[in-house]
C-alpha cells in the first residue's frame, strides 16, 4: 500500500520511489520504506495524542533511526510541527534554522517559519525567512536540469511544483507584508516594507508596501530614503498617485524643484480622471478617495504658486482645494494656512484672518502656527513650515 506523509521538513514516501510527486517539493524528499522501522516511528509519531508522549517518541526517533541518512531532515521537522503546535516558537524557530543548515532549499520549512514567526508577531524574522523564502524559489526556477534527466522534462516538472506552491507563496506575501504593516516605529516599518518590496517586485502588494514605506520615512523624518523610495516607486510606477502627490507636496513645502512639483501636481489631477475604482471600494468610497486626492493636488499647486510669487493663482487652487480635503483635518489645516499667506501677499487681510481661523479650528500641526499668525496680526511673513 502507498502512502505519502508531509513534514514541514520534507516530503517522505512510503515504500515507494520519489516518482512524480517529487516535482511538488521544492527542497529534499525522504523516501521511507513501508514496514521499516522508520515507518513504524512515524507512525507512531503522528497517531500520539498526547503532547508529552509524542515529543517523547520524537526524541527517542531522533535520537535512533533519525540520525541515519537525510532522516536528520524528518527529525528536525517532527520538532518544527510539534513546537508550532505548542506555540513555542524559539523552539520551532531552532529546529527550522537546523533544517535550513541540512537543506537550504527547503521551501516547506520556510512556509512553516513564515507561520511561526507571523503567529508570534515577530516581524524581523518575518522578512528574514520571506526573503529566504524567495531565494529558494528563485535557485529552484533558475536550477539546471539534474544530470540524466531530459531538459524539457524538468522545466514541466519546474512549472508543476511552482504551480502546486503558489497557494503558499501567496501566503507568504500577505503574512510578511502584514507582519511589517503592523511594526509601530515609522522608520522601521519603512524598512521592512522596502525589504518586502525588493524581494517580492512582482507581488500584488509591492507596490503598496513602497507607498507605505514612502510615508513611514515621511514620518520619521528621513527625508532621503523617503525620496529614494518615492523616487524609485514612481520609475517604476510613473502614474502612482500618492507618489505623485507626496514629492508634489514635499518639493512645494521647501521651494525646491518647483517645475517638477508643478508637474507632478498636474499629473496627479490628470491621472484622476481616467484612474479606475480599486477592487473591493465602493462607488461612494472611491469618489470620497478621488475627492481627497484632487483636493491634495490642487493644495500643492497652491502652495508651488506661493513660492513662484504667483498668489493669485494660489488663491484660486487653495479655495478650490478647500471643501475637496476638509474631511481631513491635517490637510485641511495645511490648506487653510497656506491660504492664509497667499492672501496676506496680496493684502486682502481680512480674508487671510479668515483663513488662518479656519486653521487653528481642528487639531492637526497647524492649530499652533495659526493661531501664532493670529495672535501677531496679518503683517505679510514668510509661512513657517510644521
Amino acid at each position: 500500500m502507498r502512502r505519502t506523509h508531509w513534514l514541514s521538513g520534507a516530503l517522505f514516501l512510503l515504500g515507494c520511489s520519489a516518482g512524480p510527486l517529487g516535482a511538488q517539493q521544492i527542497g529534499k524528499f525522504v523516501p521511507v520504506q513501508a514496514g521499516s522501522e522508520v515507518d513504524h516511528a512515524l507512525t507512531e509519531i503522528n497517531a500520539a495524542t498526547d503532547s508529552a508522549q509524542k515529543l517523547a517518541l520524537i526524541d527517542k526517533f531522533a535520537e535512533g533511526p533519525g540520525k541515519e541518512g537525510d532522516n536528520p531532515l524528518l527529525a528536525d521537522g517532527l520538532y518544527v510541527d510539534y513546537y508550532i503546535a505548542q506555540k513555542n516558537y524559539d523552539k520551532a524557530f531552532e529546529y527550522g534554522d537546523k533544517l535550513f543548515a541540512l537543506d537550504p532549499d527547503n521551501f516547506p520549512n520556510a512556509l512553516n517559519m513564515i507561520r511561526a514567526a507571523s503567529e508570534k508577531g515577530d516581524a524581523d524574522r518575518l522578512i528574514s525567512y520571506g526573503e529566504k523564502a524567495q531565494g529558494i524559489l528563485k535557485r529552484y526556477k533558475d536550477s539546471p536540469a539534474p544530470a540524466g534527466t531530459d531538459a524539457s522534462q524538468w522545466e514541466q516538472q519546474k512549472s508543476q511544483a511552482l504551480e502546486s506552491n503558489k497557494d503558499g507563496v501567496a501566503y507568504i506575501q500577505q503574512a510578511v507584508y502584514n507582519g511589517a504593516l503592523q511594526v509601530r516605529d515609522a522608520g522601521k516599518r519603512a524598512g521592512l516594507l522596502a525589504r518586502f518590496a525588493q524581494a517580492y517586485p512582482d507581488s500584488p502588494y509591492a507596490n503598496q508596501a513602497l507607498v507605505v514605506a514612502a510615508t513611514a520615512y515621511q514620518q520619521a523624518q528621513n527625508a532621503q530614503k523617503m525620496l529614494d523610495v518615492a523616487n524609485a516607486l514612481l520609475a517604476k510606477d510613473p502614474n502612482n498617485l500618492w507618489m505623485l502627490l507626496l514629492l508634489s507636496d514635499y518639493y512645494g513645502e521647501r521651494g525646491e524643484q518647483l517645475d517638477k512639483a508643478e508637474a507632478y501636481a498636474r499629473k496627479a489631477v490628470s491621472v484622476l480622471e481616467t484612474a479606475p475604482k480599486p477592487e473591493g471600494a465602493t462607488d461612494e468610497q472611491w469618489a470620497q478617495r478621488k475627492s481627497l486626492q484632487k483636493g491634495l493636488a490642487l493644495s500643492s499647486l497652491g502652495q508651488v504658486n506661493i513660492e513662484k510669487k504667483d498668489n493669485a493663482q494660489a488663491v484660486g487652487n487653495l479655495k478650490a482645494a478647500a471643501p475637496l480635503v476638509k474631511p481631513d483635518d491635517v490637510s485641511y489645516a495645511k490648506n487653510q494656512y497656506r491660504l492664509g499667506f497667499a492672501l496676506l501677499n496680496l493684502k486682502r487681510n481680512a480674508e487671510a484672518k479668515e483663513a488662518f481661523t479656519q486653521a487653528a479650528s481642528v487639531n492637526s500641526p497647524y492649530k499652533a502656527l495659526a493661531q501664532e499668525k493670529l495672535k501677531a496680526g496679518t503683517a505679510p511673513a514668510r509661512r513657517k513650515a510644521p
